[in-house]
């Protein structure tokens, strides 16, 4: 209703003025008058983007929006060493009495880094259901604007609202939880040409140091970023952050752990097993491994099934690697040469490292039009130069099987040369290239030399290893063409009736 009597005095309005000027009738003496009415009623609708009062959700009390999601410690798993430091600093809150008893300073800010997915907002929200403090949360982009002084006012408020809550709701300490806390927090001298964020940043600095000492509610300031590296060492000093805690892609443990605490609500086959699945996953974080549940779980429905099995999972993690199969379509002579291609990559792999093909296939997945997914046994942290270069081997397998079947090489091996490259280079500033030690300092032209030295070598010896292994790289090309995908025991079934026959 109401919006009909709008579009009809609308319509009244605008037949009026249109009356009103056939008949000659002088506006300018209304423009004034009118300005002032728009401005008025902009101001107070809010909408003439100069800064509004700055408000953030807290843990306590309003609607449903402003209430945090219930979320435990026992909810985030693979974290063990980051839980454990981060509820220390928050038992300070819980165990005041006891930490002045001790002469034990009260933490200011603990940083939680690390890299995206990981669990850092999730730990935060974890916080605010288990300690008894006020809890506010707010983004770095919400304290940088473009009117000069309103971060730093931003700031000021948000503080203020924290010992305020507390003391309203008669708590004695409160949290305080910024996300991409880098924005607001970027060394200082970045932005010359707009002093803004270093004012903002200031009044963080003052506000976390507490200059005033008869506050009663104390405030814990907890950061989150993915690049510690741009925050400014002034942020990060003792007595400001006082911990750094890094939040880090977790090892084969923690992903089990991870996939039985979101495979709690999904129906598993009895085949299913997690274990394999957390083994095969290394590099993962913990919203990949979310991610990776929740599409099997869609796979299940696709094909009408009322339970995941481990063909759903399989596929789910080549879609959370790889993305969606595509439908482009490939010339015979393409299917041919990926095949190949592939091909050689598997029986590399697998040379160098047995049991190491999870899977390969030349159906094509995003920008991939085909892929080899290989199982790691167990997560590593060091390699040797026999590893590394065996690695490098693999990269280069499959350009070298196109020349030795087609006579020429195609750009499909961009990416493995990419990573060969890489590979190489990590090996020269390891010290494990022909040059022995070396300075961060090498010049351009030698560290070229030395990665085209190491891949040139590597590539002779993959090229002996395949030309006497051109029977097996044609049979297994001949199963891809025929069937477009083979699991790793499939694989490893036609090597050894090969080498049988």
């Amino acid at each position: 209703m109401a919006r009909w009597m709008r579009e009809v005095g609308v319509g009244i309005l605008c037949a009026s003025t249109f009356l009103a000027l056939m008949s000659g009738f002088d506006f300018s003496m209304l423009l004034l008058p009118l300005s002032m009415l728009a401005l008025a009623w902009l101001l107070l609708s809010g909408r003439t983007g100069l800064p509004q009062k700055f408000n953030v959700p807290t843990s306590l009390g309003g609607g449903d929006d402003d209430k945090i999601p219930t979320v435990t410690f026992d909810d985030i798993g693979g974290q063990d060493v980051a839980k454990r430091e981060f509820l220390e600093a928050l038992t300070f809150l819980k165990e005041s009495a006891k930490t002045k008893h001790l002469g034990i300073r009260p933490l200011k800010g603990i940083l939680l880094t690390g890299p995206p997915g990981t669990g850092k907002t999730l730990m935060a929200k974890a916080a605010a259901n288990y300690t008894e403090s006020v809890f506010l949360t707010a983004s770095g982009s919400q304290f940088v604007q473009m009117y000069a002084g309103v971060g730093a006012n931003r700031v000021r408020q948000l503080f203020k609202q924290a010992r305020s809550t507390a003391e309203r709701e008669g708590k004695s300490s409160a949290i305080i939880f910024i996300d991409e806390i880098d924005v607001l927090g970027a060394k200082r001298g970045q932005n010359a040409s707009h002093m803004e964020y270093d004012q903002t940043l200031n009044e963080l600095l003052v506000q976390i140091d507490g200059i005033r000492s008869d506050h009663t509610v104390q405030v814990l300031v907890v950061g989150a970023t993915n690049r510690s590296d741009l925050l400014d060492p002034a942020l990060l000093r003792p007595g400001r952050f006082d911990r750094t805690v890094r939040v880090d892609l977790p090892d084969k443990q923690g992903r089990l752990s991870i996939l039985e605490i979101h495979a709690a609500n999904k129906p598993l086959s009895s085949d299913v097993e997690l274990e394999a699945v957390a083994a095969e996953t290394s590099g993962f974080s913990g919203a990949h491994l979310e991610s990776l549940l929740n599409e099997a779980a869609i796979g299940a429905l696709r094909a009408g099934r009322e339970s995941i099995d481990q063909c759903d999972l399989s596929e789910a993690i080549e879609k959370v690697m790889l993305g969606e199969k595509s439908n482009r379509a490939m010339r015979k002579e393409e299917r041919e040469r990926v095949a190949f291609h592939e091909a050689g990559h598997a029986i590399l792999s697998e040379t160098v490292r047995s049991g190491s093909v999870a899977s390969i296939t030349i159906t094509p997945r995003n920008q991939a039009l085909g892929y080899i997914r290989q199982n790691p046994k167990d997560d590593q942290y060091l390699y040797t130069k026999d590893q590394l270069l065996g690695a490098i081997r693999v990269c280069l397998a499959g350009a070298v099987s196109e020349e030795l079947i087609f006579g020429q090489r195609s750009t499909g091996a961009q990416n493995d040369i990419e990573q060969a490259t890489d590979l190489a280079k990590r090996m020269v500033f390891a010290g494990l290239s022909p040059l022995g030690i070396v300075s961060n300092e090498l010049p351009a032209n030698t560290l070229h030399e030395a990665i085209v030295q190491v891949i040139a070598e590597q590539e002779v010896v993959v090229r002996e290893f395949l030309c006497e292994r051109t029977d097996v790289l044609r049979r297994v090309a001949e199963r891809l063409l025929e069937d477009d995908s083979l699991t790793g025991d499939e694989f490893r079934q036609l090597l050894d009736t090969k080498a049988a026959s």
